[in-house]
């Protein structure tokens, strides 16, 4: 029996290895896939230090009344644009007006006395040239013995008395004069208040923030309207203060503006001297140039060129990523391989290699659809 199951068994495999090898064709040769590829060098790059801050306006006005008085109208909300002398708040300004007639009445009534007391210089003028001339005739008369010495001594005093009317006639026209001036003072004072009853805008620029109502009352002081001046914008970043060698007055800088997702040129105008004893970090006031769509209070981020050193640079056109993992095609001889790699931050098209990859190694840079770990692969230089 066990030599009769050899030769059937053989018969059954028999059919079964002829069907394998007649269903069995040698795979054809895979193409080659053509790649532009960059030998890894070392290269010279300038480490960023990065200073976060926000976007501010370079001027700021807080409208505040100067007067106690009650707000009649207010002609701005917050977004509107104003212009320079624009008149934003009207208050009540009866009172003032009330004080300014006054003042007025006062006035006219200081240049009526003083057309008196020039009428009154004048006749005392007048009646001391009177006394002067008697005084005078009386003389003549005493030397010639026509008149007693008690009528020449009365024309004296006469004469005496005529020169002191005429000093205080014109003392009286000092003080009126100076009641005038004061009363004159007065008005102007009064004028000036009534114009604090107009708050107008001192610069063009856009309203932020309103604080008060009609009917409300405006009191010295306190911020009604806020303004802030357009076009002149500015961020200013904190600044730790071990990096404060890095930063320079008047020194170009690069900004990031994640709202308008660009990056602007900007100009360091001012850095505060004082230090957060807080955050240990101080002021760097940047000068943003005009763009559009660029507000007050957007996020942004100031690169400060830092120290020199040596690193890998990697094409980004060469990354792949996967989550949070990344990788590139190397070519090594005709052959394609994958590798993981850990990159830093980009650099002009270009990113930091960490780990995973040597100097010398040829940088697959083009990734065809065909292209695959262990695929063949064609290797040209791009064109320089």
């Amino acid at each position: 029996m066990r030599r009769m199951l050899v030769p059937v068994a053989a018969l059954l495999l028999a059919p079964a290895c002829s069907r394998q090898q007649a269903g069995t064709s040698p795979s054809p040769p895979q193409a080659a896939a053509t790649v532009q590829a960059e030998t890894l060098a070392p290269a010279e790059i300038v480490d960023i230090y990065e200073a976060s801050g926000t976007v501010r306006a370079r001027y700021t006005a807080a409208i505040a009344a100067k007067i106690a008085a009650s707000i009649v109208e207010i002609r701005a909300r917050e977004g509107d644009r104003v212009t320079a002398g624009q008149t934003l708040i009207v208050l009540d300004k009866r009172d003032l007006e009330a004080n300014l007639r006054r003042a007025e009445a006062g006035r006219a009534e200081a240049q009526d006395a003083i057309s008196e007391t020039e009428s009154a210089i004048a006749a005392a003028r007048s009646n001391l040239e009177l006394a002067r001339v008697t005084h005078q005739r009386f003389a003549d008369l005493l030397a010639k013995k026509s008149v007693s010495q008690q009528e020449f001594d009365e024309s004296a005093a006469r004469l005496q008395s005529a020169q002191a009317a005429v000093e205080m006639a014109l003392s009286k026209r000092q003080q009126v004069e100076a009641r005038r001036r004061q009363a004159e003072a007065e008005v102007v004072a009064a004028n000036v208040a009534v114009g604090y009853a107009a708050l107008a805008a001192p610069f063009a620029g856009m309203v932020t923030e309103r604080r008060a109502d009609p009917g409300s009352l405006a009191t010295p002081g306190t911020p009604l309207l806020l303004i802030e001046q357009q076009g002149n914008l500015r961020l200013e970043a904190a600044v730790d203060e071990s990096r404060l060698a890095l930063v320079r007055a008047g020194e170009s800088v690069q900004v990031r503006l994640d709202g308008l997702g660009r990056t602007v040129a900007g100009r360091v105008a001012e850095i505060v001297p004082s230090v957060d004893p807080g955050t240990r970090t101080l002021t760097a006031k940047i000068d943003l140039p005009a763009v559009a769509g660029l507000r007050a209070g957007m996020f942004g981020r100031a690169a400060f060129p830092a120290a020199k050193r040596s690193a890998l640079l990697v094409p980004e056109a060469a990354v792949a990523e996967h989550g949070q993992m990344q990788s590139v095609f190397v070519a090594e001889g005709e052959t394609a391989r994958l590798r993981f790699v850990s990159l830093g931050a980009a650099r002009d098209g270009r990113r930091e290699v960490l780990a995973g990859l040597s100097p010398g190694e040829k940088i697959i840079v083009s990734h065809p659809p065909e292209l695959v770990d262990g695929g063949r692969v064609v290797v040209r230089e791009p064109a320089k």
